[in-house]
């Protein structure tokens, strides 16, 4: 297969074109043929005209790529190699939606062929691949597993607004379900990826090697993020320990804030329903699960008891928060936390808020989390609430915020970016 592939017999196909998919497909684009598979049309004129629908890649990674964008699925009969490359959510009981990579599943066991290659890149449970999406693959196409077609995982890696550590200068994972097509798959990706690859043993142990990457992250920001609680309580600042321990060479290098977005926030979700599946109710994953899905509103509360102590009525209050992407410097809302903050809130009767970001779109927004965007900020607020550490954020005086601050304004400061630089305001992070 790998041969075929780089003499341009055989053609991949990448199907789902996100933040994931489309940079995999255009790197390789540079190696080999390639069909760009979206279900969205609207999304796959943009891309036809080098234009990234998520806004992540320039319009120079467009060039000198032997790739044909498609919503057609009988574009996918010329390919031999498929990539899956699409979202795997949860659902609004925090169970996996598994919906997307079914149906994508659906779609290429449609036009399988004997001697294809299907490699997922979807963050699931350990098992999933084999056990949910081979049946379907099988089904569809009337061959049989191993003996007709090879499967293999390969975890995405992709981190949403890193200029750093990208695609091609990530480790990457591969694994397959034979020997052959391990190798076979491992080789396939050494010819886009610089930093090298890793071989996993089996689709297990490469699926269950992504699920624990977020799920560590994710229980690490949770102790952060309870630390914060405890030390808000105490009268002390969270980042000033922080820093302090941070002196010793094997502290670990975490902070508190938000934990949204599509992968940290969802993934270690995957890894307990997988769990409590086999009999075992994992206790710190849920633990910490439970603490981040609630910092957005301890938040909130903690800026309505800063209002109410500086002597103004929430229901009057004025309040600007500054961003609603799920982090910085990305245009993705999904998963965001700043919704918590918002929602609760307009639970303690807090009725004006304007919200602004430089990257998100008003019209996704209100799509989604049903509530309008400020163009920008107006008159003067009784709490402004630095939500997301945009680099556009990040630079400003405190001069910029007492212009839109009233006589007693609260500023919180979520990631502690303005730490000792508030002087004039009422101060508190986490």
């Amino acid at each position: 297969m790998f041969k075929e592939l780089v003499s341009k017999n055989e053609k991949m196909a990448v199907i789902g074109l996100g933040y994931v998919g489309l940079p995999i497909a255009l790197e390789f684009a540079k190696k080999i043929s390639v069909v760009g598979f979206d279900i969205k049309p609207d999304r796959v004129e943009l891309m036809k005209r080098g234009v990234d629908p998520s806004h992540e890649l320039e319009s120079t990674s467009f060039q000198n790529c032997d790739i044909t964008f498609t919503s057609d699925i009988n574009d996918l009969r010329k390919a031999s190699f498929y990539v899956v490359a699409v979202p795997t959510p949860i659902d609004e009981h925090n169970l996996p939606d598994l919906k997307p990579l079914l149906a994508a599943t659906r779609t290429v066991g449609q036009v399988l062929k004997k001697g294809d290659y299907v490699v997922y890149e979807s963050t699931v449970y350990p098992g999933c691949t084999e056990e949910d999406c081979v049946p379907i693959l099988e089904e569809l196409s009337g061959l049989k597993f191993i003996q007709d077609f090879k499967v293999g995982f390969s975890p995405e890696r992709i981190n949403p607004g890193d200029k750093n550590h990208t695609l091609t200068t990530i480790k990457k994972i591969t694994s397959g379900c034979d020997p052959e097509s391990a190798e076979e798959i491992a080789k396939t990706y050494e010819l886009i990826i610089k930093a090298g690859i890793h071989r996993a043993s089996s689709i297990k142990v490469a699926e269950a090697a992504k699920i624990i990457e977020n799920t560590q992250r994710d229980i690490n920001i949770a102790f952060m993020n309870e630390l914060s609680i405890i030390f808000s309580r105490m009268g002390i600042n969270t980042y000033e320990v922080l820093e302090a321990a941070g002196t010793k060479w094997n502290f670990l290098n975490f902070s508190p804030g938000l934990v949204g977005g599509h992968c940290i926030g969802v993934d270690p979700y995957y890894l307990v329903y997988k769990a409590k599946e086999l009999g075992y109710h994992p206790q710190i994953i849920s633990a910490g699960r439970y603490i981040n899905d609630t910092m957005g509103g301890y938040v909130a509360k903690q800026t309505v008891k800063k209002i109410i102590a500086a002597g103004t009525n929430p229901m009057d209050a004025r309040v600007l928060v500054m961003g609603v992407t799920f982090k910085e410097n990305v245009s993705d809302i999904r998963n965001s936390k700043v919704v918590d903050i918002y929602r609760e809130l307009r639970s303690f009767g807090v009725n004006y808020i304007d919200i602004i970001d430089p990257y998100a779109d008003a019209h996704d927004v209100k799509h989604e989390y049903g509530f309008d965007m400020a163009t920008a900020p107006s008159g003067r607020y009784d709490a402004i609430i630095l939500a997301v550490g945009h680099s556009q954020y990040a630079g400003l005086k405190e001069e910029w915020f007492k212009r839109l601050a009233a006589e007693k304004c609260v500023f919180v400061d979520v990631k502690g970016i303005f730490r000792s630089k508030i002087n004039n305001l009422t101060y508190w992070s986490l």
